[in-house]
């Protein structure tokens, strides 16, 4: 029997228990020896969209470990030993993984790479949409762009569209597998996409205060505006003259909540929500789980919901 048919063999017989585990794991300096794709993602969304398209058919390692804010992570030496292992490398571009052009220079010729916001319309730094890939050749700095496209159920489609087809493509044995598998999770991103319209819709309030400015295209998606303490980057604390503006807006507006993230601190939020008499909760990015979230099993759908809950109590 050869390694393809193997790995179809194994993936058909774990299909079930798949879908209630979502991945199969190993350490991550350890390669998969059952002919399974390994697949190396960039963080968690990533790492999440690939478990659920390749299942027990994949072997899977995540780059940025949980309870690690993405942004200011670098990779280490272990893990370009896990690049070169790779048969698959999953990241989300936009600007997100400014260290991942650098990575990918030395790759190896039989290494698929995916970049799953390709296909997605990009907000540029100043709210405008337009696509990532009109600017190939052009005069394109990191920063250009928003990357938090999977807060859009209909964005993180698109992405999940893109990992099965690099994983058909890597393994056209398993291919029903994981058309089958993006069928099941399209679906569920469509009736969360639904159920956000449904109960944001008739909400008076239509504007959130946030620790940064994460969330351009969920409030894009539901017609929503966001008013960041900080701008893209969560790693910076805002000066004086912005805590004031964002103080007095607060107060003019009559904004009841304050958010921050689960993987950045709360100071800056709780410090104005304390200066405001309103309340300071979380609001995800889902850039991460925190340690406490992945020992829950969290997920994408579980943290949405979760941020759906938040949004409805803010905006009543």
């Amino acid at each position: 029997m050869n390694i393809n048919r193997l790995s179809a063999l194994v993936c058909a017989c774990t299909l079930s228990l798949s879908l209630l585990t979502g991945c199969g794991t190993q350490p991550a300096d350890t390669a998969a020896g059952d002919g399974r794709l390994r697949v190396l993602t960039s963080f968690y969304p990533m790492y999440d969209f690939a478990c659920k398209i390749g299942g027990d058919c994949i072997d899977v390692t995540n780059m940025v470990p949980s309870g690690t804010e993405p942004h200011d992570w670098e990779p280490s030496t272990n893990d370009l030993k896990n690049l070169e292992k790779a048969d698959v490398f999953i990241y989300n571009g936009a600007d997100m993984e400014p260290w991942a052009d650098d990575l990918l220079v030395s790759r190896s010729d039989t290494l698929r790479v995916v970049e799953a916001s390709e296909n997605v319309e990009l907000r540029t730094t100043d709210g405008e949409h337009e696509h990532a890939h009109e600017h190939e050749g052009a005069d394109h700095h990191h920063g250009d762009f928003d990357p938090h496209v999977w807060l859009d159920p209909e964005n993180a489609k698109i992405e999940m569209e893109a990992i099965r087809d690099a994983l058909c493509a890597a393994d056209p044995e398993n291919s029903t597998v994981f058309q089958s598998n993006y069928e099941k999770y399209a679906a569920e991103l469509d009736a969360l996409d639904a159920e956000f319209r449904e109960k944001l819709a008739p909400l008076p309030n239509r504007t959130i205060v946030v620790a940064h400015e994460a969330f351009g295209y969920l409030c894009d998606a539901y017609g929503l505006t966001q008013v960041g303490i900080e701008g893209l980057s969560p790693d910076s604390e805002p000066d004086p003259g912005r805590m004031a503006e964002v103080i007095d807006f607060v107060r003019e507006h009559s904004i009841s909540t304050i958010f921050f993230e689960e993987l950045v601190s709360p100071k800056v939020a709780e410090a104005i929500a304390s200066e405001t008499g309103a309340q300071a909760k979380m609001l995800s990015p889902l850039e991460g789980l925190s340690d406490e979230q992945a020992a829950a099993g969290a997920d994408y759908f579980s943290v949405m919901h979760d941020n759906l809950a938040a949004l409805m109590e803010a905006l009543n």
